[in-house]
């Protein structure tokens, strides 16, 4: 399965308990040669260890450790290599198995839990957010659904909105070679109000993040003409995408996506000096962990490969070596499902970006 078929509730299934051992092996993969030529390897020696964890394991059962490896090995069936993306993580746990190809990378690892470990899905969903893409030229203007790096051009909600000039307009023009402005005739005007109220219709029953892409005349008769182009959390201006590949747009609007993100980042850092102001900040995984436990967070902010094995010592959390007993290798992952399931908000940021509050960091309610 791939990062587009995730959802609040498949995330929601991920996470509820498994009858132990529930089993989650990471990978890091590669799309091209020569760096994909050793993934196979590399997944065949992280199976084996899941295996080799499994048989040693003194607290699984003879017949959950054969369904588990049988599951993996099932698993290992459906691995699809050769078009892999960035990241690979597979689920096993009696009875069920799931394999998920990601496009963002994920660390190497292995864990065994009562819970599979889907924080890199939970990232990748938050990553991957879908957005829409309008591009508007003097005759068409047409939606694309974004997601990741991936666009597809939406065909439903009157799109595209093609401009077709009456064919009196185009008589006079070929008799007298009266070509009025591009984005000055009243049947342009007409052109994009038509297109923003195909696109506040659209937007009204799917409201996501807005980009909107065409010349600077276009884009600002646009916003005269309509409003719901004026909700875009960007307008690049970039003629010649009338009537462009999604792959051709997806480039364009490449950078400005990417910006988008950077300046969330931005404006959780924003929040979280704010809450530190007010002493409503909880940094470090033992505080984070109290506040997720109780309720009180509101978005709890997290490095993107941020984990560290703990014990549970006193009510608090203790680095602890992993593989010793009752150490809990995916403390991080638990603080992100019980977030989840209270109702906050989880935001990935790039490794460092935490450090001074402790790889970890959450806005309190109270």
């Amino acid at each position: 399965m791939h990062a587009a078929e995730l959802s609040p509730a498949v995330l929601a299934e991920l996470r509820r308990p498994r009858r132990y051992p529930a089993v989650s092996v990471l990978l890091p993969t590669h799309r091209s040669e020569p760096e994909n030529s050793q993934d196979p390897v590399r997944l065949r020696n992280l199976v084996a260890e899941a295996k080799n964890r499994l048989h040693a394991d003194e607290a699984v059962s003879r017949a959950d450790r054969l369904d588990v490896v049988d599951q993996l090995d099932r698993a290992l069936t459906e691995v699809d290599l050769v078009h892999a993306e960035d990241g690979l993580v597979i689920f096993a746990a009696p009875g069920e198995y799931q394999v998920w190809s990601l496009p963002r990378p994920v660390p190497a690892r292995v864990v065994v839990s009562d819970t599979f470990l889907t924080r890199n899905l939970v990232a990748a969903h938050a990553g991957g957010a879908p957005f829409w893409v309008l591009t508007v030229a003097a005759d068409r203007a047409a939606l694309f659904g974004g997601s990741g790096t991936t666009l597809v051009e939406h065909t439903g909600g009157g799109f595209p909105v093609d401009h077709v000039r009456p064919d009196w307009d185009v008589e006079r023009q070929e008799r007298i070679g009266d070509v009025p402005s591009t984005f000055r005739d009243e049947e342009t005007r007409r052109f994009l109000r038509s297109a923003d109220t195909a696109l506040a219709a659209v937007l009204e029953a799917d409201n996501r993040p807005l980009f909107v892409l065409g010349e600077a005349a276009a884009l600002s008769l646009l916003d005269e003409v309509g409003g719901a182009a004026k909700r875009a959390a960007a307008q690049v201006s970039r003629g010649g995408l009338g009537h462009a590949s999604a792959a051709a747009v997806a480039e364009a609007v490449r950078a400005a996506v990417a910006e988008q993100g950077r300046r969330a980042v931005t404006e959780l850092q924003e929040r979280l000096d704010q809450a530190q102001g007010v002493k409503g900040l909880a940094a470090g995984m033992d505080e984070v962990w109290q506040s997720v436990s109780e309720g009180r967070a509101a978005v709890v902010a997290v490095e993107e490969d941020y984990w560290e094995p703990v014990r549970v010592t006193d009510n608090h959390l203790v680095p602890a070596p992993a593989g010793e007993p009752d150490v809990r290798e995916d403390m991080v992952d638990e603080i992100v499902e019980r977030a989840l399931d209270t109702g906050a908000k989880v935001q990935f940021v790039p490794t460092g970006d935490l450090a001074s509050r402790g790889r970890i960091a959450a806005v309190l309610r109270y």
